[in-house]
């Protein structure tokens, strides 16, 4: 299709230079429940629930005033879509200690400002995001819910602790192919949901991968104390295992408590040549951070990491200075701060006129959302006929290489007995408030295979390309 700017075709080399050159509800649906909310969204952003009083307002990214507006989400600026809506749900944790849900909100965000610029081929979408508590029954309600009461033909947005496991067999029976931002081990491991993140394990993966790569020889993995603690640190435990380092791991629960005891007890396990490695939400991570810079502790290790929700300018903003090049964080999604690309311009754009209720403002979770709207919206594109449930789920398989200008690699969805596809990352450090790509070893780099669930993958479906 034609756009003023064609933002989804540039190449690999143009997305790394930009970087180099700055560098997981009040309105109810149609349907209620009494355990969650949801609110469909046409030509305005998704309502979601309030901030947790430990999340921050939202922002707006860092991306240098440029050409591109949000009259480049559709494929006619300023008409509004006005068909046949189309209606798409999503599933996301928010309960205290844990909240996924910026990552609907900005999904939402992207498919407001589609439907103020002609839609898909001139249909909105109305969009049902809804809100879970880890509560199995509660989760497999709302799933049913949707199909049944909503009547949506596609899920786009899931984040959720525990979804993937709950729902996988609904899923398969009823056609639905999921694009999601996955948690727990079905999410990764099963033929009807894909992610546009690589979720807990692969992306812890990712931050003990680095600090091994820089030098350090024991780490002290700590992670929150939720459904799915054994399988995330599996992934940890085999790579640093192939590399000879020895690796102890932790689990605390959420909301903490006592970060100043968590934050003296990781570095003692580290020792001085070795690395502490995070896996929290924002909030979780910079208790522990702040009590081991309160305790003057954060000279005590080589490094320090964490898995992608570290991501955020809140936590870097929150950190300061004292934290410039000492801690690094795996990104799976392109750093956007000194971003000038068109993809971060628009990212800036959405969050900016539509994402009022996106409330970590620019962060993983936001950009996790605005990859699901762009992947789901190119797909729908695709379909000429009515917008089915098989209609849209074919049109979501059928998805290969794209090039969001989000992820390292091209997207593809595809019909494999698992699903893996965003598996090589960036990695990013504060600096004075901005995270920032790192100067060594911070370019896109692929996910350890020494994870033997990232050597079955690529087993049955290859190593995707670069993006571009």
């Amino acid at each position: 299709m034609n756009r003023s700017v064609h933002w989804r075709t540039r190449s690999a080399a143009a997305v790394l230079a930009a970087v180099a050159i700055g560098v997981v509800a009040g309105c109810s649906s149609s349907s209620s429940s009494s355990s969650s909310s949801s609110a469909p969204a046409s030509s305005a952003a998704s309502s979601g629930a309030a901030a947790s009083s430990s999340a921050p307002a939202a922002s707006s990214s860092s991306a240098a005033a440029g050409t591109v507006s949000t009259s480049s989400c559709g494929t006619k600026p300023g008409v509004a879509a006005t068909g046949t809506p189309i209606n798409l749900g999503a599933i996301d944790t928010k309960q205290p200690g844990t909240d996924f849900s910026d990552i609907e909100n900005m999904t939402g965000a992207y498919f407001a400002c589609v439907n103020a610029n002609g839609g898909i081929n001139g249909h909105p979408i109305k969009y049902f995001p809804v809100t879970e508590q880890t509560n199995p029954s509660q989760i497999a309600s709302l799933a049913k819910q949707l199909v049944t009461s909503d009547h949506v033909v596609g899920m786009v947005g899931n984040s959720s602790i525990i979804e993937c496991s709950v729902d996988a067999a609904y899923w398969k029976s009823v056609g639905i192919d999921v694009l999601g931002a996955g948690i727990d081990p079905e999410c990764y491991s099963t033929p009807n949901t894909a992610s546009v993140n690589m979720g807990p394990r692969y992306s812890s993966d990712g931050a003990v991968q680095y600090v091994l790569a820089q030098g350090a020889n024991k780490i002290a993995f700590d992670q929150s104390n939720v459904p799915g603690t054994a399988y995330i640190a599996a992934g940890p435990d085999a790579v640093a295992k192939a590399k000879g380092a020895s690796i102890q791991d932790f689990t605390e629960n959420v909301p903490i408590t006592s970060a100043n005891a968590i934050a003296t007890k990781l570095v003692t396990a580290a020792g001085p040549s070795g690395a502490v490695v995070l896996n929290f939400t924002p909030p979780e991570a910079l208790l522990i951070l702040q009590a081991a810079q309160k305790l003057n502790l954060e000279d005590r290790v080589k490094y320090w990491a964490c898995s992608t929700p570290c991501n955020t300018d809140f936590l870097a903003t929150s950190l300061g200075p004292k934290w410039n090049g000492k801690l690094f964080v795996n990104a799976e999604l392109l750093p956007l701060d000194g971003n000038t690309s068109a993809t971060a311009q628009l990212f800036d754009a959405i969050l900016k006129q539509y994402g009022s209720d996106v409330s970590g403002g620019v962060g993983s979770f936001s950009e996790m959302g605005f990859t699901l709207g762009e992947i789901a919206t190119h797909a729908l594109e695709s379909i000429t006929g009515p917008y089915t449930i098989a209609s849209v789920s074919a049109a979501l398989e059928a998805v290969k290489d794209y090039n969001t200008g989000m992820l390292c690699q091209g997207y593809t969805y595809g019909t494999y007995p698992e699903h893996i596809p965003n598996n090589m990352d960036f990695t990013v450090t504060p600096d004075n408030g901005k995270f920032v790509q790192a100067s060594t070893g911070g370019a896109c780099t692929l996910i350890s295979a020494s994870d033997p669930q990232i050597a079955a993958y690529r087993a049955v479906a290859g190593t995707a390309p670069l993006a571009g």
